[in-house]
């Protein structure tokens, strides 16, 4: 059975939000979010809060950290903070579709249970997996904020302006 056009859901907004605690954004990140932007009209970079993850950043820090990674005349990113569910924050903003990155099996595995409990509650955003890059697959914010507490070189890992940051934060301690 095919679906003619005519047959087939009308479009419901190029919205897409990408979610995560980027503690810190890394040059994986920046690849979906540039691959995402190809992808939708308008990406907004959701920075959730999780209670369950103790983080090197605050979440002003990592928003101006990610909001300078992208020229103020990129109409195409947005960067906010939000509390509570990122489909409610979805629900409330238009946005159809979340953006999630996957670098290995591991993060397929909880992603797609995300992804699942996020569709019972709220049945018309779907998620939409990228892979990232081959170049930046081994990359986590974790362990970029491992090599620079030893005092390790992200150069390439980060953008120049959080390995700044990051080095600023660890040679205080």
């Amino acid at each position: 059975m095919s679906i003619s056009r005519s047959d087939r859901p009308a479009h419901r907004g190029k919205i897409a939000i990408y979610p995560g605690t980027f503690d810190p954004i890394t040059m994986g990140h920046l690849d979906i979010v540039e691959r995402a932007s190809e992808i939708f009209d308008k990406v907004i970079i959701a920075i959730a809060r999780n209670p369950a993850k103790t983080t090197l950043f605050t979440i002003e820090e990592r928003l101006q950290m990610i909001q300078e990674c992208f020229s103020e005349d990129n109409k195409k990113v947005e960067v906010v903070a939000i509390q509570g569910l990122v489909v409610d924050y979805a629900s409330t903003v238009g946005a159809k579709v979340l953006v999630k990155g996957l670098r290995a099996l591991s993060d397929f595995d909880y992603e797609f249970q995300l992804a699942l409990m996020n569709r019972r509650m709220v049945r018309d955003v779907e998620t939409v997996f990228l892979m990232t890059g081959l170049r930046w697959i081994y990359i986590s914010s974790s362990i970029v904020k491992d090599v620079a507490s030893h005092g390790g070189d992200v150069q390439g890992l980060v953008p120049d302006l959080v390995g700044d940051r990051l080095r600023a934060h660890y040679s205080k301690q």
